[in-house]
């Protein structure tokens, strides 16, 4: 599969590409379930939500490549008959948006697990999916969330023109959200979508939209992905943008603070937010501090199956070959060999 081929053409993407939501499946579904399909009620619902937090929180500790497999399984033995059952319209929606985080998962672990053509056409089948199932649920929130993935996809591949229109797609989708951390999620979204567009009036503006959120007082995290925007998440990502927009400065003091903030405490996010801590000092002229950070990158990164902390592993080595008369910089090296896949 080609790059060019592996994103469908940008002007439709958010939109037709993607196929219009049946938004009378559900109800119609309550009414044509043939005699021997399965009964499903919240208890089914309820099975499903507690594996995406059970597999999420795997694959966010040890990264996308460890429990994708699980995922895909659980979604197609057991889930997959439920979706065909007997369910009432109201337990049909919230199994619907359940599914949809449970795929949005799988998507999320493909995306994370390499990056070959098959995981990446994976992955985007996946989002596309979620999206979806979200929208026939009624439930705007993962409509968005499913957007973003496709979005950040294309942040990743370099299809700028696509990421922003994604992105801003993304924000329409949650503009009307009572929720502070959602709306800071798909903000940022669009703002680092900009910035790898070279449109720094864009990616300003919609940053400090973003800020503002995040510092609003949230109600009680609930199941979605977008409730789970912490400000350390925030502050990971916006010190990213701010890096690329040239504000090193401010990119690394959003960095400290996203590694200070309680609750960025998987391993896998701390060992990608220390990667792109050490890469920051560099660029500043401060080697001694970015190999410091290196290494506490690599303790880390032990085990952890990321395509993002294998992409920051040969970044590190790249980068260090310029210091190869320093013993520090060649044991890093050295280090980061036996971590490669």
């Amino acid at each position: 599969m080609e790059r060019r081929e592996f994103i469908l053409a940008s002007s439709g993407y958010a939109l037709s590409a993607l196929g219009l939501p049946d938004m009378d499946s559900i109800t119609r579904r309550t009414k044509t379930a043939h005699p021997g399909a399965v009964r499903v009620g919240q208890g089914e619902v309820a099975a499903v939500r507690h594996m995406v937090k059970a597999l999420g929180d795997s694959a966010s500790e040890l990264g996308g490549g460890h429990a994708r497999h699980l995922a895909v399984r659980y979604l197609t033995q057991d889930v997959a008959p439920w979706l065909e059952g007997h369910f009432t319209e109201a337990t049909g929606r919230d199994l619907f948006a359940a599914t949809s985080q449970l795929v949005h998962l799988a998507g999320w672990m493909a995306q994370d697990e390499g990056d070959t053509p098959e995981l990446r056409g994976l992955a985007q089948r996946y989002y596309a999916h979620s999206f979806r199932l979200a929208a026939e649920a009624g439930d705007p929130e993962l409509s968005a969330t499913a957007l973003r993935g496709l979005a950040v996809q294309c942040v990743d591949l370099g299809y700028r023109a696509e990421a922003v229109q994604l992105g801003e797609a993304c924000v329409e989708y949650g503009r009307h959200l009572d929720n502070p951390r959602a709306i800071a999620y798909y903000e940022a979204t669009l703002a680092n979508a900009a910035a790898q567009d070279d449109d720094r009036r864009m990616a300003t503006k919609h940053l400090a939209l973003s800020e503002t959120a995040i510092g609003k007082p949230t109600a009680a995290a609930g199941d979605s992905w977008a409730a789970h925007y912490s400000p350390g998440r925030w502050a990971h990502e916006s010190g990213m943008i701010l890096s690329r927009l040239g504000d090193l400065d401010a990119a690394e003091e959003h960095l400290h603070l996203a590694l200070d903030i309680h609750g960025l405490d998987r391993r896998r996010t701390r060992a990608i937010v220390l990667a792109d801590l050490g890469g920051v000092r560099l660029r500043q002229g401060d080697a001694d501090g970015a190999m410091a950070t290196w290494r506490d990158f690599l303790d880390c990164a032990d085990g952890i199956r990321s395509v993002k902390v294998q992409a920051a592993l040969q970044d590190m080595r790249v980068r260090l070959r310029r210091y190869s008369g320093v013993p520090e910089a060649q044991e890093l090296r050295e280090r980061a060999v036996r971590f490669a896949v």
